[in-house]
């Protein structure tokens, strides 16, 4: 499809548990999305029927190298901060296990479409650790206090229809519908002008993080520079 690009989570035999050689890919591929002109919407899924992504492998992550060297790693190869710096729209197109990081992936994308199998689960504080990767921020700021701390403190699982009804989703599909749903909404994003489409979403994402004042003002300059 011209003007999209598709990422997918290719481990399938390990549910597409995110790992370091997963990390250091993603960091790559996301850098070369960002300074494409030519890529106008990225669809993201997980490979196999079974998962999007369960989560991070512990096997590798709670055996990580000395704080100092991980630390210096994560500062080299900021996934999460990379991003959050692609203006252009991500879809995550969601389906099975979507656990741990796989969430914080999602919350990273702009659009989540999630297949009627899907569960969802922040299982980290039932193995003694919390949220790495920007979860504890992220999934307050997208479903609500309450409801965040719930899923975050007891650790239980979400089905589908409820992520839909927290607005942890935006549309719940069939499971054979899943990946033509999110390539339909990608011609649609496509068919408008890019610009107007990229500013719209700064003025949001940007916005979140200033007062209401800041935020007009960015939406007014944003909006100037359309029509200039």
């Amino acid at each position: 499809m011209d003007g999209t690009a598709f990422i997918t989570l290719n481990r399938p035999q390990a549910l597409n548990a995110y790992n370091v050689k997963m990390r250091d890919e993603l960091y790559e591929v996301l850098g070369a999305i960002k300074d494409d002109p030519e890529v106008a919407v990225v669809i993201l899924k997980g490979a196999g029927e079974k998962a999007f992504c369960a989560g991070a492998d512990l096997t590798e992550f709670l055996t990580a190298p000395v704080p100092v060297s991980a630390r210096k790693a994560r500062f080299e190869r900021d996934i999460w901060g990379r991003f959050l710096s692609i203006d252009k729209p991500l879809i995550a197109a969601l389906h099975g296990y979507v656990l741990g990081s796989g969430i914080e992936i999602a919350l990273c994308c702009d659009i989540r479409l999630a297949s009627e199998d899907t569960r969802f689960g922040m299982p980290e504080t039932g193995l003694g650790i919390i949220p790495a990767a920007g979860g504890s921020q992220t999934l307050p700021r997208t479903i609500g206090i309450a409801p965040a701390l719930d899923i975050l403190i007891t650790g239980r699982w979400l089905d589908a229809a409820e992520a839909y009804r927290l607005k942890l989703v935006n549309r719940v599909v069939p499971h054979q519908d899943l990946l033509p749903e999110a390539e339909k909404l990608a011609e649609k994003i496509k068919s408008h002008p890019q610009t107007a489409v990229r500013f719209a979403k700064q003025a949001v994402t940007r916005g979140l993080d200033l007062t209401l004042k800041e935020g007009l003002k960015l939406e007014e300059a944003l909006a100037g520079r359309l029509k200039s």
